[in-house]
This record gives structure tokens, sequence and C-alpha cells, in this order.
């Protein structure tokens, strides 16, 4: 199994420029097709509408969209990637990523930083398209550099469907990396989850694949997201691979507390799967 297609994210951010070299580099190592998808920001929803909003500012944004997909161009060139396309899309971020993500194997998004002049169009765009995308989805920090990502991967394992499909999506990554650590939490306290060695089932599935894994059990003293953060520093992790928890109402993102935390206040880069 591996990455044949991973769709990144594009806009005019000042974190786009990572965004798309961490997915070049993805892509290149993968041997997979790039494709950096730009959004106009203007609801499909809207449009239908004729909204005289939508005449007077389609053609602003969609040069903004045109000109942030140059850039994309640029950086997949310079990584080397052999295979990518641009895509613009006339709809709004989220709606447009997850229809597009489909028929992606992975999407790359960054998480949302309140002091870009245009956040707050896009506040929940990480956590929409997780949960309203059937692929995973690799949410890169707004702080931070990252120079690589998986080579150290840390695995929050906890018996849950969205931690089996996250593991079952990372599998292309975790095969490459040096070191992958499966952290169990609080093992007892979720009966009929594990077997008699919590993570030792996981482990065997994951180096079956060709995985070079460890397992630790970890009691939280502090709650769970902080606790992860806080062993993905000790370990030096430059990848956390972790279920994502929530649902959707209408355009109101609900997450669960863990999700919520690590959303919020992510250090390194986060493979989620819902």
């Amino acid at each position: 199994m591996s990455y044949k297609s991973i769709l990144v994210h594009v806009d005019q951010s000042r974190h786009a420029a990572q965004r798309i070299r961490i997915a070049a580099e993805l892509a290149r190592a993968q041997q997979a097709h790039l494709i950096g998808s730009a959004m106009s920001g203007i609801s499909s929803y809207i449009q239908m509408e004729g909204a005289a909003f939508v005449a007077a500012q389609i053609d602003i944004f969609r040069d903004r969209a045109l000109a942030a997909l140059e850039q994309f161009d640029s950086i997949a060139g310079s990584v080397g990637v052999s295979s990518y396309e641009k895509r613009f899309i006339d709809d709004d971020a989220e709606g447009g990523l997850a229809l597009q993500a489909r028929y992606s194997d992975l999407v790359v998004v960054s998480q949302t930083d309140l002091d870009e002049p245009d956040s707050s169009l896009l506040a929940d765009l990480p956590e929409y398209v997780m949960l309203n995308a059937p692929r995973p989805v690799l949410v890169i920090p707004s702080a931070g550099e990252f120079s690589h990502v998986g080579n150290n991967a840390l695995v929050a394992w906890d018996g849950s469907m969205e931690a089996t499909r996250a593991i079952t999506a990372a599998l292309p990554l975790l095969r490459s990396a040096g070191n992958v650590t499966v952290a169990v939490f609080d093992a007892g306290k979720r009966h009929g989850t594990h077997g008699e060695q919590p993570g030792a089932d996981i482990a065997l599935y994951l180096a079956r694949h060709g995985v070079k894994v460890q397992v630790m059990q970890e009691q939280s003293n502090m709650d769970i997201g902080n606790t992860l953060l806080s062993l993905a520093a000790d370990l030096g992790s430059d990848l956390l691979v972790m279920g994502g928890y929530g649902h959707t109402r209408f355009r109101e993102v609900l997450l669960g507390g863990v999700t919520l935390t690590i959303m919020r206040s992510m250090t390194i880069p986060v493979l989620m799967a819902h």
C-alpha cells in the first residue's frame, strides 16, 4: 500500500508554502500524483442563488486563488514531484476539499491560525474536512518549521474504529519511519478493548506490515490530549497518528475533547482519520 494521489489545500496564507512543500515531499517519496487545489472561497450554494455579492467579488477571489496556484506550481517543480496538477474550484474551501478528498489517498491542510487576516473564514477547515471527508487528513501546525515528517512517529492507540482507520491510513508513512511508538493510555480503564497485553495486537499488525514498532503503556495524569503532546515532545516525534472524534451538525463542527485539544495545541504534524 502506498499513496497514489495526495491533495493539498492551496491559498495565499503565510503557511501555504510549508504545507505545499511537505505535501510535495510526501508525493515525491511515495511516487504519488500531487493535486494543488485552490478554491475561490465562494460557496457553490451562494453561486446557485445568484447573489449580488458573487457578481461583485468573484473575480477578486478567483484572481487570489489562481495566484496561489502559481506558488504551488513553483514549489512542486522545485521539490521534484514527477506528477502534479493545479486545480481551481469555484467553492468554499471546506466543501471543495471534502468533495475532492473522495478521490485522493491523503489530504494536507494547515491548522487554523487565528492571527491570519482571513482566519475567521476558515476557522474550522481542518476539523470540517477531517469529519466530512472519507480520507485521512494530515494537519500541519501553524507554528514551527518542519523539515521532515514521519521519521519518528507516535501513534495514539485506544482500540477505537477511528484509531484503527488512522493507523491503516498512515501505513505508507509508518513503514518508512525509522521509529514508531504506539502509546496506550489508561488501558485498564477500557475494559473489553485491549487483550491481555494492551498494544501487543496492534504492534503485531504493524510489524507484519514492515513497521518497526515499540509499545508504551502510559497513564494520563492530565488530560490525554496534553499528555500526548508532552510525550511527543519527550520522544522527539515528528508525526502524531490518531483517530479524530466528533460529528457535524450542518456547518457546525463538534469535536471530542482529545481531538479538540490536539487541533488547538498541536506542536507537530498530525494525521487524523474519522
